[in-house]
């Protein structure tokens, strides 16, 4: 599995109420939730992200409350993988569990900039840095992780599963 796109880079602690804001929670619209995606830590996130590109962020990324609806938004935006320094621990888990591919690595978290292209291989954990020309390496998704990720999230992985 392999992800490439640019970057949007964000800081220490990127809460669940700023990745969605909880007075747009009234929908369960995953279109409506991604339309409002960031919004209210970068509010041109919106109108600038594309299919394919990467949430790049410091410590502590999805802190916050337990909702699911953040890692969705974020997928459902078009975000293809989120690279941190650290994730909470209930937003990684929420992430696998719909899908969207996360990776921890300090390295890649301080050195890619906004707007710098980069590839992220998910079967050996290397992160590409096409912009600056720079690998690191990540933690690798083990093969069942890669399935969930691949059936679009658990719930589809275990009904392919019977």
């Amino acid at each position: 599995m392999l992800a490439r796109g640019k970057v949007f880079k964000y800081g220490d602690n990127v809460d669940t109420d700023v990745i969605i804001p909880a007075r747009y929670l009234n929908t369960s619209d995953a279109k409506e939730l991604a339309a409002h995606c960031m919004e209210d830590i970068d509010a041109e996130f919106g109108n600038k992200v594309e299919n394919g590109d990467i949430i790049v962020a410091d410590k502590n990324f999805g802190c916050g409350s337990s909702r699911e609806h953040a890692p969705l938004a974020i997928k459902t935006a078009g975000v293809s993988c989120v690279i941190a320094k650290t994730f909470a621990r209930i937003f990684y888990r929420n992430s696998i569990n719909i899908g969207l591919p996360i990776l921890e690595c300090v390295e890649a978290a301080e050195k890619i900039k906004g707007g710098d292209v980069v590839e992220v291989n998910f079967d050996t954990g290397v992160i590409t840095n096409v912009t600056r020309g720079e690998s690191y390496q990540g933690q690798a998704f083990p093969e069942f992780m890669q399935e969930i990720i691949k059936a679009d999230g658990l719930v589809n992985y275990i009904n392919n599963k019977g």
